[in-house]
């Protein structure tokens, strides 16, 4: 009993110190930004240096979790039902979001009277590469060799294989245990790496808004005010009004306890811009929260790929923007239809900084390659909107995962509200859940160890 006494405060003091360490380094950032923008700039290497760490260990942490929730579920139509479910509710609320944008663009109408003349701004051509067909997509899910999805960062490859491996245990039943347990102590160390390099974050965060800050300075945030302050308040009442709504409606929680729960990942992915920062801690939080590992493997990986709430409310306002500061506004049926395409070419896309940019003008040059230069124009704030957009997806998966959870009878309430009450706080630095799951159907068994 002494033991948890004394160890558990310092690991907490610890990490604080961390997160404030990151505040600390991106005001930092910002003033050294503004003060030497020539210098700011050099300073790049290190916001990309500590964002490749975290990519790095993406796949594993992908794999680890999918094949331990999978293969620990006795029953693969269960697996079919989480997955099944989690892709209904995506394709709901990414028409939520891609409705709500629609709206407020058409009414705050961003870039109107502007008459910007695309030949003064340096043409979007690297990022206007034509963006994959439908069949080459499905193919681009099928890695080259089995080990590849992990060596080239493939989000839905490592899925595919993961699932493929967590089936294979599924159907070895009791013999495939040992394997399972030997992929959980993988999994420990995978996470214990990840603690690691958490702490390069302020370093990261403080060279990512120096050079940002540095390269676009102040007169372009003044110049495009309108349509970033706009897409910020557009995505704050998706986030609080529709996304804080179902939440309650279908799982009883309060949006406010869950984003102070994930403050800490929130803040992590608004000094990188990159949800994808996060997505191992959202993978550890959810599972600490309460919700069953098998919903938690399946609904996270997923929903980086195709639940996308932050880049449907962009690509709309982007859209609106481009055309109507060039003097050609789109028609109601125009945009609904452009849109969409870019909904579903931007799958896979949510947690790459920057590639809101590449899908934007991928979707322009296919269906107006008159308007495609106009993506120069909104270049210089990109940055600084992607991290509105990686904030709302990762709120969007986050709501997502508790709602399927409960939906499936795979979420611990009791679980949550110790969690919430700070009861049961969170290890940051083992990242690894110990509570009892909650017991759930029969079809839920797990596989004997």
């Amino acid at each position: 009993m002494p033991t948890p006494t004394p160890d558990a405060p310092p690991r907490r003091d610890k990490t604080r110190y961390l997160y404030l360490a990151v505040i600390v380094a991106v005001a930092l950032g910002i003033a050294v930004g503004f003060l030497f923008p020539g210098f700011a700039k050099g300073l790049k290497p290190l916001g990309d240096g500590f964002v490749n760490l975290i990519k790095m260990m993406i796949s594993p942490i992908i794999f680890c979790t999918i094949v331990i929730g999978v293969g620990s579920v006795a029953k693969a139509a269960k697996v079919g039902k989480i997955g099944l479910m989690a892709l209904v509710y995506f394709i709901a609320m990414s028409t939520f979001a891609l409705a709500i944008g629609l709206i407020v663009g058409n009414l705050l109408h961003p870039g109107t009277g502007l008459h910007l003349n695309p030949g003064d701004v340096k043409k979007a051509h690297d990022s206007a590469t034509g963006s994959a067909g439908p069949v080459e997509f499905a193919l681009g899910i099928i890695p080259k060799t089995f080990v590849s999805a992990f060596t080239e960062g493939q989000v839905l490859q490592t899925l595919l294989v993961a699932l493929l491996v967590g089936f294979a245990l599924q159907k070895l039943g009791p013999k495939g245990a040992p394997i399972l347990r030997g992929i959980e102590h993988i999994q420990r160390l995978v996470f214990r790496i990840l603690a690691m390099i958490m702490w390069a974050a302020p370093v990261g965060a403080f060279g990512a808004i120096a050079a940002v800050v540095g390269a676009t300075g102040l007169n372009a945030l003044k110049s495009l005010a309108v349509i970033m302050i706009g897409f910020y308040l557009t995505c704050l009442v998706f986030v609080f009004g529709i996304l804080g709504l179902v939440l309650w409606a279908g799982a009883r929680v309060n949006i406010l306890k869950l984003l102070n729960y994930l403050r800490r990942e929130f803040l992590l992915i608004l000094s990188t811009s990159s949800s994808e920062s996060a997505l191992p801690r959202l993978i550890a939080k959810m599972e600490h929260l309460g919700v069953g590992k098998s919903v938690v493997g399946i609904t996270v990986p997923t929903g980086y790929s195709f639940n996308l709430d932050g880049t449907a409310i962009y690509l709309t306002m982007a859209t609106l923007f481009i055309a109507s500061a060039q003097d050609q506004p789109l028609s109601i049926g125009s945009q609904i239809v452009l849109l969409l395409f870019m909904i579903i070419a931007s799958k896979g896309a949510a947690g790459v900084s920057g590639s809101g940019i590449a899908v934007l003008a991928s979707g322009l040059q296919s269906h107006r390659p008159e308007l495609v230069n106009g993506v120069g124009f909104i270049l210089g704030i990109d940055r600084f909107m992607s991290e509105a957009r990686a904030l709302t997806n990762f709120a969007g998966n986050a709501v997502a995962t508790v709602l399927i959870g409960n939906w499936t009878k795979e979420f611990d309430r009791d679980q949550a509200e110790r969690v919430f009450a700070g009861e049961e706080p969170f290890d940051e630095a083992t990242m690894l859940d110990e509570h009892e799951p909650v017991k759930s159907e029969p079809e839920g068994e797990k596989v004997p160890a």
